[in-house]
């Protein structure tokens, strides 16, 4: 069995590592030959939201669009086309079409409201250029459609009722708690994301500012904005980087996850509590969506609903180390037990087989 990956991104998109390359070895172990054509390359993923750079910026998408081109011939040699997200970014689906039309089963995965086409931090010519129908026709197209949580299962059901949900998973061999990590003196609280996402902590100025007149703590801010900053608190700046992905985590002692009450939260894994929790971090997430799912509030993490719950819940884990270790330990039995690449590998190898054996 062949099975050719068409994903938007390089390793470097936390989307498709987690949702698509992570389960590659296991897929090749069980015998199933696969070729995975990433969008854009590393080199075009690095420049993409920084100013200039813009004949480098036409150049590589002239580039992508020809490589993807190429795909529509490559795709005859697979017996399955597995696509993440989209297989171009602007337009309607006409390589989903194709794809579908040259008789190939088509495997659609997705985590995040791709439907909407209000993508905040984006170029708003990029916006205008989406065409967000596009989603439905891939429904269409698909054979097997894999979403990340009961919410998008029941929003994509009226167009593909072959739907299998599977949450976005973590590597709890690479994700570890840190055994010999220290108390440490001065707490650190953390966020981690990116240049699209950093807007979600603007809510919480006001509480880490109240927070910073009583305690004594730092913010550490990786992946975002490079001049994040909060009168009156110690805020750490540092640029994201692959290699130091899961030491970024446990070096945190609490870790944040605020989201916006709209419909892009509800229609993700909020992976972010996962990691958290994944390295034995005691979380603090918003109850909104997936969220709720995934903690019991003061068992192993904290849901707040506002800012009066932000505040206190995060100054009891800054006051409370016990508390902090305890929490932090329940949550990582909660990823071992739902949320692990263990778990949740072998679904991912039902869908593709049963796609393979419905286009026999």
């Amino acid at each position: 069995m062949k099975v050719l990956f068409i994903v938007p991104y390089p390793t470097e998109g936390p989307s498709n590592r987690y949702r698509v390359e992570q389960y590659l070895p296991y897929l090749k172990e069980k015998g199933i030959d696969y070729c995975i054509r990433p969008f854009i390359p590393s080199t075009f993923f690095k420049i993409r939201y920084k100013k200039g750079n813009y004949t480098k910026k036409c150049l590589h998408s002239f580039l992508a669009f020809s490589k993807r081109l190429s795909d529509l011939i490559r795709a005859v040699n697979f017996d399955i086309v597995f696509i993440h997200i989209e297989s171009f970014p602007f337009g309607p689906a006409i390589w989903e079409w194709f794809f579908a039309k040259i008789g190939k089963p088509i495997i659609y995965d997705f985590e995040d409201a791709v439907y909407l086409n209000d993508f905040k931090g984006t170029n708003k010519m990029i916006n205008l250029l989406r065409y967000p129908k596009k989603f439905y026709q891939i429904l269409r197209l698909s054979s097997h459609v894999i979403v990340c949580n009961k919410y998008m299962k029941d929003l994509v059901y009226p167009y593909n009722q072959d739907i299998t949900v599977i949450p976005t998973s973590v590597d709890t061999e690479k994700f570890r708690v840190d055994i010999n990590k220290p108390p440490s003196k001065i707490p650190v609280i953390g966020w981690i994301g990116s240049h699209t996402t950093s807007y979600y902590l603007e809510p919480l100025r006001k509480i880490l500012a109240a927070l910073a007149k009583k305690y004594d703590f730092s913010l550490k801010i990786i992946g975002g904005r490079e001049d994040f900053s909060i009168p009156g608190v110690k805020v750490i700046n540092e640029a994201w980087a692959l290699e130091k992905e899961v030491e970024n985590f446990q070096k945190l002692d609490i870790g944040i996850y605020p989201l916006p009450n709209d419909e892009r939260a509800k229609a993700k894994t909020p992976f972010k509590t996962i990691q958290y929790m994944s390295v034995g971090l005691a979380a603090v997430a918003s109850k909104i969506g997936g969220n709720i799912d995934i903690i019991q509030d003061g068992v192993n993490g904290f849901l707040a609903a506002d800012e009066e719950q932000w505040y206190n819940k995060l100054a009891a884990l800054i006051e409370n180390y016990p508390l902090r270790k305890t929490v932090g330990l329940n949550g990582r039995k909660t990823v071992e037990e739902k949320f692990s690449l263990k778990v949740n590998r072998t679904k991912i190898l039902e869908v593709i087989t049963k796609a393979y054996n419905s286009g026999i």
